[in-house]
């Protein structure tokens, strides 16, 4: 299922913040997006009606298993964007904002393409020595 490209970014950002925090909670996520408060439940409102976080009685909101596999994905390209654009020589900042833009947009195939290359460059460096 095609969810749109904000919802994503909240998916992501729930995962990233899983991972440093342990907990999320909506504030967490509204400051570092920098939303306020009313979005961000509004978004978690429809997330959760469509199944893809689960938000406890104290507020704390979970990944199910339809949404972390988004996050995941997203994040996975994010990462690998970022670096990809960096070791060409783009500063990282503007790397992080167009991997962002692009990791929404890019087709599977060429991203699956991307990272092939990705590997057979980072195993060329290990064994040059580089």
């Amino acid at each position: 299922m095609k969810i749109q490209e904000s919802a994503e970014n909240y998916l992501e950002t729930i995962l990233v913040l899983h991972k440093s925090k342990g907990v999320v909670r909506s504030i967490d996520i509204a400051n570092e997006l920098g939303f306020s408060k009313p979005s961000v439940s509004v978004a978690m409102k429809n997330l959760r009606v469509g199944g893809y976080i689960r938000v406890d009685a104290d507020g704390n909101i979970e990944l199910l298993d339809a949404g972390r596999e988004i996050a995941e994905k997203i994040y996975e390209r994010h990462t690998l964007l970022s670096e990809w654009l960096t070791n060409l020589g783009v500063a990282p900042e503007v790397a992080a904002e167009d991997a962002c833009r692009i990791e929404h947009v890019i087709s599977g195939e060429t991203f699956e393409a991307l990272k092939r290359h990705a590997s057979g460059m980072a195993a060329a460096a290990g064994r040059d020595g580089v």
